[in-house]
């Protein structure tokens, strides 16, 4: 008697910790993308997103001046605090700090303890306190610069820095115009083209509709990548080349396979008997798609347009190979991967920040949007 209709399982609990272990999952990554956005780009490469709230040990150098040198006995002596250096002011603002460990070279920047005394390759000693304070003694007068490496305990820095550096680029706001001039047609003409292939599949008889449907389902695992080279050298061939309408008829031949599909499974589902009473009081087929199939697919046709919408505006490779290398036809992911971070990711520090300011549109898409996904997705798939 454990199936009895309207009795709560017993493992309802495990269910919702499930739930809850999943959501949290899913949230770990967009947690620490956003923390990471508005840390120091010198913090993030010292210390994962997860330490953020705790102090961070990075290592700096300053350079001791030989004008600062002042003879004392039989050398010459400079002595001052390595924190109060103006290269280091917006790390230590006050000049508070707390020195962990000291060097003599770049190669081993922290191979002295605080208090110590270490020997200088050109002659004398370097001492550094744990409140920064540092003495270098010198037999003969210093004719060169000193350089002192130390590790330091740094507070926390939260900035908006990252996002000022994203949003002020040169040619950011063009990159948004043009991934928007990408976005919407290719969301909008896959979905007019898809919904009238739909409707023809699942409604109208014909020669060879199980060949089309078993074609579109075949195509649906086939990798872009294969389809990159051709179809570029058909865009040559054709005179549309790199283009916005190029990009545009990339995205709709990508993006068809899942349209048809996706519309097809929820039309079929839609009840016959308004089709054949539509069909009964003379409706043409166009009539009955525009007035009756289209307004019920709605839930459909919005789930594929979030689908297509963030598959086109997060999309890297297909922007790279069809359209213009030149700044001017740039979408917001090439701007941010070949601009801002560079062919060799040697500015990654900003790469959170200018994730968010990539997905801020996206979001509003998929939360205005969301409540008919699911409807979407599940229709056609029982009866």
């Amino acid at each position: 008697m454990h199936s009895i209709a309207g009795r709560k399982s017993g493992l309802q609990w495990a269910v919702h910790l499930s739930v809850v272990a999943l959501v949290l999952l899913w949230l770990i990554p967009t947690l620490g993308l956003l923390v990471s956005s508005v840390r120091d780009r010198d913090q993030i490469a010292e210390t994962g997103w997860w330490l953020a709230p705790l102090p961070v040990e990075m290592t700096f150098r300053i350079r001791a001046a030989p004008d600062d040198a002042r003879a004392s006995g039989d050398g010459f002596v400079i002595a001052g605090n390595v924190l109060d250096d103006p290269a280091q002011a917006r790390w230590f603002p006050d000049g508070a700090g707390t020195v962990t460990a000291f060097g003599t070279r770049g190669a081993a920047p922290t191979e002295h303890a605080p208090g110590d005394t270490a020997e200088l390759r050109t002659g004398g000693t370097l001492s550094v306190a744990r409140d920064g304070a540092f003495t270098i003694t010198a037999p003969d007068a210093l004719t060169r610069p000193v350089s002192i490496f130390f590790e330091a305990r740094v507070p926390p820095r939260v900035t908006l820095d990252n996002y000022a550096t994203v949003l002020t680029s040169d040619g950011m706001d063009r990159a948004f115009l043009n991934t928007l001039t990408v976005a919407v047609p290719a969301t909008v003409i896959p979905i007019l083209i898809a919904a009238f292939a739909a409707y023809a599949l699942a409604w109208m008889d014909f020669r060879g509709r199980g060949v089309l449907i078993a074609a579109v389902v075949g195509l649906l695992v086939v990798p872009l990548q294969l389809a990159l080279v051709p179809l570029l050298n058909l865009h040559n061939a054709v005179g549309i080349g790199q283009s916005f309408l190029g990009i545009w008829l990339a995205h709709t031949g990508f993006g068809m396979p899942l349209a048809i599909y996706l519309l097809r499974n929820y039309m079929v589902g839609l009840p016959r008997d308004i089709i054949e009473s539509a069909r009964v009081d003379g409706a043409t087929d166009f009539q009955i798609f525009t007035r009756i199939i289209l307004p019920l697919s709605f839930p459909a046709l919005a789930a594929f347009a979030i689908f297509q919408f963030l598959w086109v505006w997060n999309d890297l490779l297909v922007a790279k190979v069809f359209l213009p290398s030149g700044s001017d036809a740039q979408v917001m992911t090439v701007k941010i991967a070949d601009d801002l971070i560079g062919s060799r990711g040697g500015d990654w520090g900003i790469l959170a920040a200018a994730a968010f300011v990539s997905i801020a549109v996206p979001l509003v898409v998929f939360f205005t949007l969301q409540r008919y996904l699911v409807r979407g997705l599940l229709a056609g798939s029982v009866k």
